[in-house]
């Protein structure tokens, strides 16, 4: 996880800790476990503050669903993997919720032994989740589209250079949300981001203000914040051409819209896929899944200039920028 995906939430749940392995530490509410998370472990990276009441949100609404809460393990960055994995093995587990990368490695390392799943991972390959799901923090095509849709209904075109490597399966879902909104999806790929600069410039400079939108994706190869970011937010505004993306930090530097986690939400859809998990391991869904807990950010000023009738404070966004 990076900075742009945390959205902090009242830490409210009293954590117990003991060590487990000197790196390793073990948490549950103070009350002790129903039947409904029974056999239900959750692994994510032990964090300061913002990310820590990150993942105490994603709990919150994991114990919510479940009527109770939720016992999980706080990875340190230097712990060995195999070591949790070990741990886990001893336990009376069912199924293995990993958060972020290092739970992603671990549930991968179990994955052959017992029921696991990822969640709150930013990017990831899609051989990383050919045997159990993995639900990122791309936020759903279908989402992003409808709402560009709302803001910018004269748009037909929407532009992406994406990494085919990190996100060829979230443009075979953005083909058909596009379509359905009754939008041409012109994806075109890059593997390095020399290409992706070159890729950028040329649609910029060819692109219809009326009729054309850009989406920027989580895609550390082809959205840099030091280069690309830059120059499509510049080129973006000089040329009046709508701007969106799939991180919220980027709606504060120009971008007209983003969507972010609801990570209370979030955990509540982690704790209903692993209850389906549990039941029915075999039918479970696999591969890569998009976000659809999602808040709304939009740029008011940005809106201006675009020419959208936008109030000073937009219902259904979440938050606004510029704040003042």
């Amino acid at each position: 996880m990076t900075d742009p995906h945390v959205t902090v939430e009242p830490h409210r749940r009293t954590w117990l800790r003991h060590a487990l392995g000197g790196a390793v530490a073990l948490a549950t509410g103070a009350a002790p476990a129903a039947d409904a998370t029974r056999g239900l472990v959750v692994v994510h990276p032990e964090l300061g503050d913002p990310f820590r009441q990150v993942f105490a949100a994603i709990l919150d609404g994991m114990a919510d669903r479940l009527g109770s809460p939720v016992a999980s393990i706080a990875v340190a960055g230097q712990t060995n993997p195999a070591q949790v994995a070990d741990d886990i093995r001893r336990r009376d587990v069912q199924v293995v919720v990993g958060l972020g990368r290092g739970g992603l490695r671990i549930a991968a390392a179990l994955a052959g032994e017992m029921s696991v799943m990822a969640g709150c991972v930013v990017s990831v390959q899609e051989e990383e989740a050919r045997s159990f799901p993995v639900h990122t923090l791309a936020p759903d095509p279908a989402l992003l589209m409808a709402r560009l849709r709302r803001l910018r209904p004269g748009v037909r075109r929407v532009h992406l250079v994406f990494d085919p490597r990190l996100n060829g399966w979230l443009v075979k879902l953005a083909r058909e949300a596009a379509r359905a909104e009754g939008l041409e999806l012109l994806a075109q790929e890059a593997t390095e981001q020399a290409g992706a600069l070159r890729l950028y410039a040329a649609l910029l400079a060819g692109a219809d203000p009326a009729r054309d939108a850009v989406w920027l994706p989580q895609d550390p190869t082809t959205v840099d914040d030091n280069a690309v970011l830059p120059l499509v937010l510049r080129e973006g505004w000089n040329r009046h051409i709508a701007v969106f993306s799939s991180h919220v930090a980027h709606v504060r530097r120009g971008a007209l819209f983003a969507l972010y986690p609801d990570n209370r939400e979030l955990g509540r859809a982690l704790a209903a896929s692993a209850q389906r998990l549990a039941a029915a391991p075999r039918a479970a869904a696999q591969g890569v899944l998009p976000l659809r807990q999602t808040f709304a950010a939009i740029n008011v000023r940005t809106a201006a200039h675009l020419g959208l009738d936008v109030p000073s404070a937009p219902p259904g966004f979440e938050l606004v920028y510029p704040t003042h």
